[in-house]
């Protein structure tokens, strides 16, 4: 790979944090970015997966004073999504290649009308919320709950745009607290999906380790400058524009494949 390739991710890692940081979509561009410079499809999304555990460890230290009385219930969903995640690993690694870049550009397409549709999510949480009668402690989950959980830690360890987003709204509906403290438990959640998908690549998996560096480096910088940006630039063309572009890669692999 060469060193223009190298800038070139890092440059697109700088901006998948700055996404991450509007929606919590960072794959939309780090994706999309390790397919432009070469990478075949499945090395491009277990490398970036890898490449995500930078952004995992930033939201969940950012979230610990929102996960404080949530220990014993999260401990559970963990376990749960962590063998989710890496059922989702081993599927992607035990698919053909032509199966895999036939179903992600419909990934895509999903991952980008839920970006476009998160501020809506988000207001239904909210009122929910308001309605039901916010409480400091979760609630156990119900096993429709946790199966609901381990099939979106599957999606994530498979190929994970918008597993955040779908983690989110689950527990928004299960839990009848603040919407800070179930996007802590989402956090923790994908996080432990990501992090046994990772490990799963990392060992078995044609990971692309000079894209992982650089690329891991970026996602860091733009998750922590993210935050100073986005109070300055309007959220919502820049997430339609990221959904309108997603989409459009989406219609763009689906007819390659």
């Amino acid at each position: 790979m060469s060193v223009w390739q190298l800038a070139f991710l890092f440059v697109a890692g700088i901006g998948g944090g700055l996404t991450g940081s509007v929606a919590g979509l960072a794959s939309l561009v780090s994706y999309p970015a390790l397919l432009a410079v070469g990478l075949p499809p499945v090395i491009a999304n277990v490398t970036n997966t890898v490449a995500m555990l930078g952004t995992t460890v930033g939201s969940v230290a950012g979230s610990r004073p929102e996960l404080v009385g949530q220990g014993r219930t999260l401990l559970r969903l963990c376990l749960l999504t962590g063998v989710g995640g890496a059922a989702g690993g081993a599927l992607l690694l035990v698919t053909p290649s032509e199966t895999f870049e036939v179903i992600v550009p419909w990934l895509i397409a999903l991952a980008s009308v839920l970006l476009v549709a998160a501020p809506r999510l988000r207001r239904w949480a909210e009122r929910r919320a308001e309605s039901s009668g916010t409480i400091r402690g979760a609630t156990p989950l119900g096993p429709l709950t946790l199966a609901a959980a381990f099939g979106v830690a599957l999606y994530g360890g498979y190929f994970g745009a918008a597993a955040g987003v779908m983690m989110l709204a689950l527990l928004s509906v299960a839990w009848s607290q603040s919407l800070a403290r179930s996007n802590a438990a989402k956090n923790l959640a994908t996080g432990a999906a990501n992090l046994v998908a990772a490990v799963v690549f990392a060992i078995v998996a044609p990971v692309n380790w000079a894209a992982v560096g650089v690329l891991a480096a970026g996602l860091l910088l733009g998750a922590r400058i993210g935050p100073a940006i986005v109070r300055r630039v309007p959220a919502t063309p820049l997430r339609i524009a990221i959904g309108l572009a997603g989409l459009g890669l989406a219609a763009s692999l689906w007819i390659q494949a």
